[in-house]
């Protein structure tokens, strides 16, 4: 009921709900908001009171009515200590921080509190720069609410009504990174991790060095501690900006005077144009500052320049006279060559020549491409090291030359990269060409036109699959579940995956056994996209990046940019080990709540068998990588989700379909052997 005013008066208990002496904690919902209030029934009397003490917060309804020798009783703030009359809301000793008392009506059908009614939304700092967010195209922010980023929260909040934002409240603000550098690895576009001061702060560290080290866009929002407490170590106080410092190339506090919709901006467009970490600060007393009259979410208009950059001619002319005299070349991408591939594919069926990729780049050419020869390295297949032994020129597109990679620097190498930092970072280049990659490979095209006169190596591309065919064909009889073991070999698990795994999925793979054998045994389609931690190689990476994935794929449901359709309702799946899903196991929790379709395959060998294979080749004794755990179907299940356990290969098929086919999260938990590789 309201009042002619604008007042209203809201139920908060039955009559008989409070004894007398008490105190308690009551909830107002109103105009989209929730109040709180510390009813308090004392000598007959009702009172409301704010909830909050205005010393430290502390949350009044939580206290308890004592009373002294004197027979005096005092409402008593139980963070520390301090009194208030259970009904005026004054302490004693005539001090002036009393509490603000709100009228009160006890009526036959329970006790009423007026309030007045919401005026409109004062525009705020963080409002200003929330909206800046969606308007440089962040769809969407995963993090955890906490009392030290509430009014940013609520800011974000606005956004997510106005249906412009998507948030994802994880259980573990690691995982919420996680999601946030593969959203950036596969779209190259940034979405937000929240977090609030301390340790909120630093459990963001690891993901965000993973997308550091990817060069993957990531926008970090931090709560910190208000600024008047700033040094003398306040609670879960920080010294953020040096905390991120090495891991964010852009990172700065939003003060009272910032330009804040300008800093919003500013950390968005540093993301994007350095494919790289942003971090803004948020003092939890700057974050409800009213905005100025004046202050406008800023856009990215006439922000960033076209990047379609040409290379140097000198260094075009080196290439293309290499490629000329080359008989047996050889093509290599990494994962810095993702959105430039059909051009590159075109170069390679003009050259006639095999493409291959690091591991990071799996699957940026179908695996039966006549030009694809496989990955590279210590997960790779003997198809691409065949080639590359064989080859008399290496031309080389956004691959970082690490040393899992493997790429020999024994043959003449053109390397082509966006990142004038990445050429010739380990050793030597004969021809460094710094130039947008999709600009410099049509250039590259052009240039040579029907001149190259390279050997048609596709007839033996096509023989050597056949061998490395017929040695997995002959592997998957290594597997011997359906004669009475109860373990299933990686060949069986990924020969399955390779037939039912959808021709457009997002595939999410950790780090582990499981991860060597992917990259061995998977054949891609090349139309599916697959995410790694790959520099950085963190364990636990998998589940999470399934969570980024899956968000990317919705939202073309907050954005118009018809950029998002490409991956619109694409099939994410997540393939772990049963090490690396229990960094973030509870993650599941978060994917049955908000529906998110992910597709788990984990291989549970009960060990982190990666490791125990380190220890024995380096004839260390085996120790400390054993594993206990759960039945990890049945807690999927238990979760909400679908929990399916397989321990025959004649059982893979019907689970990864059923599984595949499941609207919501599902776990195909596979027992496997970690020496059934």
């Amino acid at each position: 009921m309201s009042t002619d005013d604008g007042r209203r008066w809201h139920r908060v208990a039955d009559t008989d709900e409070l004894p007398d002496g008490r105190v308690k904690t009551v909830t107002v919902e109103s105009d989209g908001k929730s109040r709180t209030f510390a009813l308090t029934h004392y000598q007959g009397k009702y009172a409301a009171l704010d909830n909050r003490c205005p010393h430290q917060g502390g949350p009044l309804g939580e206290g308890s009515i004592e009373c002294n020798d004197d027979g005096e009783c005092y409402l008593r703030c139980p963070w520390h200590g301090w009194d208030y009359h259970p009904t005026t809301g004054k302490p004693p000793g005539g001090y002036d921080d009393g509490i603000e008392t709100f009228a009160v009506e006890v009526r036959e059908d329970g006790v009423y509190i007026e309030l007045e009614g919401e005026g409109a939304h004062e525009t705020t700092v963080t409002d200003v720069m929330a909206r800046t967010m969606t308007n440089w195209g962040v769809t969407h922010v995963l993090g955890m609410v906490g009392h030290s980023n509430l009014g940013l929260a609520d800011a974000l909040r606005r956004e997510e009504k106005a249906g412009r934002l998507q948030y994802v409240g994880i259980r573990h603000e690691g995982a919420a990174a996680f999601a946030a550098s593969a959203f950036g690895k596969l779209t190259g576009r940034p979405a937000a991790c929240l977090a609030i001061a301390g340790p909120g702060a630093t459990n963001l560290l690891t993901g965000c060095w993973d997308a550091r080290v990817d060069r993957a866009p990531l926008l970090a929002l931090t709560g910190q501690v208000n600024q008047q407490v700033f040094g003398p170590g306040a609670f879960q106080e920080l010294p953020l900006k040096e905390a991120f410092s090495a891991v964010a190339r852009f990172s700065h506090l939003a003060l009272p005077g910032s330009k804040h919709g300008e800093l919003m901006g500013m950390a968005i467009r540093s993301a994007l144009l350095h494919r790289d970490v942003s971090h803004i600060i948020f003092p939890d007393d700057v974050q409800t500052l009213a905005a100025t009259d004046d202050a406008e979410a800023a856009s990215p208009e006439g922000r960033i320049a076209p990047a379609a950059i040409a290379p140097p001619g000198e260094s075009l002319d080196a290439a293309v006279d290499l490629l000329k005299k080359s008989k047996r070349p050889v093509i290599i991408v990494g994962h810095g060559a993702r959105f430039c591939m059909e051009g590159i594919v075109a170069l390679a069926e003009r050259l006639r020549c095999p493409v291959l990729t690091t591991f990071k780049g799996k699957g940026l050419i179908g695996d039966d491409h006549p030009c694809a020869g496989g990955v590279l390295g210590r997960s790779g297949t003997p198809v691409a090291s065949w080639f590359m032994n064989e080859c008399d020129c290496l031309l080389v597109f956004g691959a970082s030359f690490s040393n899992h990679t493997g790429i020999t620097p024994k043959k003449p190498t053109i390397q082509v990269d966006f990142d004038q930092a990445q050429i010739a970072r380990f050793h030597g280049i004969d021809v460094p060409v710094w130039g947008e990659i999709e600009v410099t490979c049509g250039l590259l095209g052009e240039r040579l036109g029907g001149s190259a006169k390279t050997t048609d190596q596709r007839p033996e591309i096509a023989q050597r699959w056949r061998i490395w065919r017929e040695e997995k064909t002959r592997r998957l009889g290594d597997d011997r579940s359906d004669e009475g073991e109860s373990r299933v070999s990686s060949a069986a698990v990924f020969d399955a995956l390779t037939k039912l795994c959808p021709k457009d999925a997002i595939i999410a793979v950790d780090v582990g056994n499981n991860t060597y054998s992917f990259g061995r045994y998977f054949e891609a389609s090349g139309e599916q996209a697959v995410l790694m931690s790959g520099y950085l190689g963190s364990i636990g990476f998998g589940y999470p990046a399934a969570i980024g994935a899956w968000c990317a794929t919705h939202s073309h449901e907050v954005s118009e940019d018809a950029f998002w359709k490409r991956f619109a309702d694409r099939p994410v799946v997540a393939i772990t080990g049963d090490g690396g899903f229990g960094q973030y196991a509870w993650e599941v929790n978060t994917a049955v709540k908000y529906g998110m379709n992910i597709t788990h395959v984990l291989l549970n060998n009960n060990e982190l068998g990666k490791i125990s294979k380190e220890q024995r080749a380096g004839e260390w004794e085996v120790w400390q990588t054993g594993l206990s755990n759960p039945d990890i179907a049945a807690y999927v299940s238990s979760c909400g989700g679908l929990g399916i356990r397989v321990s025959k290969r004649s059982e893979l098929a019907d689970a990864i379909e059923r599984a595949l086919a499941y609207p919501g999260p599902a776990t195909v938990e596979v027992l496997s052997d970690a020496s059934l590789v």
